[in-house]
């Protein structure tokens, strides 16, 4: 049998030490995947329903229409975090907007008469490390269906407030 010298054994408990302390740090594990917001549940990361908008126009309105009344991701947080793992996706350029639900079916409200009227809800993003990056929403969210959007794209990360 043969026994690991002592500087080995010392050197192997350091790095446990080391591992348990930074994740004790941000308490969180690495989101699975790069470019989603994921939900912050306590130690859990829930991901938000990944799809994307279409626009459509009538008369003298624009809209971005999601389909589903509802998005099957669900939080009961009024102050939801977000933990995301930058790749291609700049996450100060993610806008957080409230959806109206009509006809089955999501929309947001961009334009009338050629002028913007979307208002984006405040978030506040911090560096976790490098490309992490943790996404608090700076005022509480009402119950109903809401939506992180890159600037300028039609991608959509959609979520519940129960």
């Amino acid at each position: 049998m043969q026994v690991a010298p002592l500087y080995v054994v010392l050197l192997s408990a350091a790095l446990l030490t080391a591992q348990s302390t930074a994740k004790r740090k941000s308490g969180l594990p690495d989101p699975p995947k790069s470019d989603v917001p994921y939900i912050i549940h306590a130690d859990l990361l829930v991901e938000t329903e990944v799809g994307e908008a279409k626009e459509e126009t009538r008369r003298d309105e624009q809209f971005y229409v999601i389909a589903g009344a509802a998005s099957p991701v669900k939080t009961p947080l009024a102050g939801p975090e977000f933990l995301f793992q930058s790749q291609e996706i700049a996450p100060d350029k993610l806008r957080l907007y409230k959806l109206d639900v009509r006809g089955g079916r999501r929309e947001l409200l961009a334009m009338r008469r050629k002028k913007p009227v979307a208002k984006d809800i405040r978030v506040s993003v911090f560096r976790v490390r490098e490309n992490l990056f943790r996404i608090r929403v700076y005022d509480s969210l009402a119950p109903g269906e809401y939506s992180l959007s890159p600037d300028g794209s039609n991608a959509i990360f959609c979520f519940a407030v129960e």
